[in-house]
């Protein structure tokens, strides 16, 4: 074996995957030596050697792991230690919990249980099990010292199992998903805001829904609106300042200047434009937004200590709340903003003058001194959208909603965003993750997002993703967390190959699963893991373990032979919907709007295959027709037509009927299915070519319920799913 293959095992890189087609996939050198290049390894022999050997005998010249997690549920706690020979006998230790509460003590080393000794370079190493007091669940310290030498590491208690679905409520339960930015209303301006949000949380509770979903409300870049995918964030840990509603910020009715403005004919123009227009003009809704915004922040400080006292002091304890992590993400905005001013190709800090590239750098802190206001500015506007997002959630619970909010948590951040920039040694810079090639995507996917580093990761005590899941958690009733096989293995694309030629890394799930355990129970927040793919055998019920609960779609929900799993099959413990932002809706399935997509794109790697396709999903109409009347939900007579295939509402009913009958806790309807809309929301692998993340609802938040297929299917849910 190669110094390069061995390293990179060591590291975690898999030498091979089963892909989805049951092929064996050899990971390639090439590959494997790019990724560990991108990891900061040096690759000439000599260090390829020291390398290995630092790594191989690290656990015995570490006195303390990167982090350790006690399982909360064993009753005796122990760490393993590694602690060099030597005449010493003494072994002191202290805890300072997560409350600075300090507890200490010392053993003598003989008197703890030897496990495993080895020999270094003359020098002996003995591992150690050092027993730990139980603690309260929760983040703490660990030092301990010994022969002269002192150690720490994070110490975490945690639980096996999250928020439980019975916990959040005994009964099956349904609720909508929806693209926030996709809504229409006769208040928004142009984009689906946090007001529409709680009228649809009002209006949904008002029918029996018990959840609404919707996509990753993170934060892309302000100063570039046409960047769009909320699955492509600059931070996963503060909100997108695009969804809020203007008019609801605490001085709109009585700043004169914000007033006069947007009371002008010129600007009133501006927003019906935006208003009316089929998609979203993101750049335009954001230039509107902002520029009152910013006349809503110059008033506000102005009238700080006298008309809005008691607001400052609340954005004044948000700001020490959020403390460092926020002044690097309103710098970063300002610093975005400065050097974009500059060139308007500057996307990102990897564009900035080497001297910005770091955070704590003389320059950026000068810029900050200089720039003080303006990045006042962007706390102030991230304290609004918190504000508002609150005030969703307190809608959710005093309309009793089990679950209110379903907020989504992407799988990683763009690398020139925020976060890679504010902690450059936790990720991986030039790498990305993805998927490899299966029958939606032959040639494998590159999801532009810079990986994190699983190494540094543990240094950090998972502390990084604690902050990114407290960030949604706090609002939301559940939490789907994208892509959780990730969790356990990502698939990461090197700097300049293809996105077929990937390679598999190990992330240590367990522990991982333990601290989404930990902040599920202490927000009351149940977690949902979006398991589509490439699942390995044994995933499914580590995450049944764990309390997650699994993603069931419709159409990936069938057997070998094409034939739909009845959906008595499907777990208790998973939530069930007929679509998702991936897929096609599913009026855009029957039609075959998916497939003509597909055609017109050039996705098909040959015209043959799309001719197998079409001819497919003739027999997979009538597939589902047969499923649905096999459990006698729909009226055979008034089944829709399959040649040439036309919706019709008794088809839409009876597919959520059909889904209802499933043991799954909560069925969620995707808004576009509950109207019968055939276009989709997301085509992966294209970006411009289709208009994803673009498109509005065709009917606004104030027609929806009126619509009658809407209504059919709410009278339908509350029948077999009744709150």
């Amino acid at each position: 074996m190669s110094s390069v293959k061995q390293l990179a095992e060591q590291v975690g890189f898999y030498s091979s995957y089963t892909g989805t087609f049951s092929d064996q996939v050899v990971a390639k050198e090439q590959a494997q030596r790019a990724l560990l290049a991108a990891m900061g390894y040096r690759l000439d022999e000599g260090s390829l050697v020291k390398s290995i050997n630092d790594l191989g005998q690290s656990q015995w010249r570490d006195m303390l792991p990167a982090v350790h997690i006690a399982k909360l549920e064993q009753r005796q706690h122990f760490i393993k230690i590694s602690l060099p020979k030597t005449d010493a006998d003494l072994l002191t230790w202290q805890i300072i919990t997560e409350l600075d509460v300090k507890i200490a003590g010392d053993f003598n080393v003989t008197d703890l249980q030897l496990i495993d000794e080895i020999q270094f370079d003359d020098e002996q190493y003995c591992h150690y099990q050092l027993p730990l007091p139980a603690l309260e669940p929760g983040y703490h310290q660990l030092t301990i010292s010994y022969g002269g030498n002192t150690a720490k590491c994070p110490l975490i208690f945690a639980p096996k199992t999250g928020y439980s679905h019975q916990q959040a409520s005994k009964n099956k339960i349904w609720g909508y998903t929806a693209q926030l930015y996709s809504l229409r209303s006769d208040t928004n301006w142009g984009i689906g805001d946090f007001t529409d949000l709680n009228t649809l949380i009002e209006r949904s509770a008002e029918q029996g829904a018990s959840a609404i979903g919707i996509n990753p409300l993170h934060p892309l870049y302000q100063n570039n609106p046409a960047h769009r995918s909320p699955y492509s964030p600059s931070s996963r840990c503060f909100l997108n300042p695009l969804y809020i509603d203007v008019t609801a910020i605490v001085n709109f009715a009585q700043c004169k200047k914000a007033q006069t403005l947007v009371n002008s004919i010129a600007f009133q123009d501006k927003i019906t434009q935006v208003k009316q227009s089929e998609l979203v003009d993101y750049p335009a809704v954001a230039e509107l937004k902002y520029d009152i915004i910013a006349l809503l922040f110059e008033d506000f400080c102005h009238n700080s200590t006298t008309l809005y006292s008691i607001e400052a002091e609340e954005f004044a304890q948000f700001k020490q709340q959020q403390g460092q992590d926020l002044l690097n993400f309103a710098t970063f905005d300002a610093l975005y903003e400065h050097f974009r001013a500059i060139d308007e190709h500057a996307y990102g800090w990897t564009h900035w003058p080497k001297a910005y590239q770091q955070p704590d750098s003389d320059e950026v802190i000068a810029f900050q001194q200089t720039h003080a206001q303006r990045i006042e500015y962007f706390c102030f506007v991230q304290w609004l959208a918190h504000r508002q997002l609150h005030a969703v959630k307190q809608t959710a619970q005093a309309n009793h909603m089990p679950i209110g909010l379903y907020l989504d948590l992407a799988v990683g951040c763009d690398g020139s965003g925020v976060e890679v920039w504010s902690d450059q040694a936790l990720y991986v810079a030039g790498a990305s993750i993805g998927a490899p090639p299966d029958g939606m995507n032959p040639l494998g996917q590159g999801w532009g997002l810079t990986p994190l580093n699983p190494v540094e990761l543990q240094k950090q005590g998972y502390q990084p993703l604690v902050k990114a899941l407290r960030c949604s958690m706090q609002y939301a009733g559940a939490l789907r967390i994208d892509h959780i096989l990730g969790l356990m293995r990502q698939y990461w694309i090197a700097p300049g190959m293809q996105a077929d030629e990937g390679v598999y890394i190990t992330f240590p799930l367990a522990d991982i699963l333990r601290v989404i355990a930990l902040e599920s129970r202490r927000n009351n927040c149940l977690v949902i893991g979006e398991d589509l793919g490439n699942v390995p055998d044994g995933f499914s019920q580590t995450m049944q373990d764990a309390g997650l609960l699994s993603f069931k779609v419709l159409f990936f929900e069938r057997w070998q032979s094409g034939l739909f799993k009845r959906p008595e099959e499907f777990p208790v413990q998973s939530m069930v919907t007929g679509s998702t932002h991936d897929t096609a809706t599913l009026t855009g399935w029957w039609q075959g709007r998916d497939l003509q997509w597909r055609q017109t794109l050039n996705l098909y790697p040959n015209e043959e295959a799309g001719v197998e396709d079409r001819n497919a999903r003739s027999g997979d109409r009538q597939m589902l027709i047969a499923a649905l009347d096999d459990l006698k939900v729909i009226d055979m007579a008034n089944a829709p037509q399959q040649q040439p295939a036309i919706m019709n509402t008794e088809l839409s009913v009876a597919v959520q009927k059909y889904l209802a009958t499933a043991p799954s806790h909560l069925q969620l309807i995707p808004l576009e299915d509950a109207i019968e809309n055939q276009e989709q929301v997301n085509i992966p692998g294209t970006i411009d070519q289709h208009p994803n993340w673009l498109q509005k609802l065709p009917v606004t938040l104030e027609d929806f319920w009126q619509t009658n297929s809407v209504r059919q299917i709410a009278q339908a849910m509350n029948k077999a799913r009744p709150r």
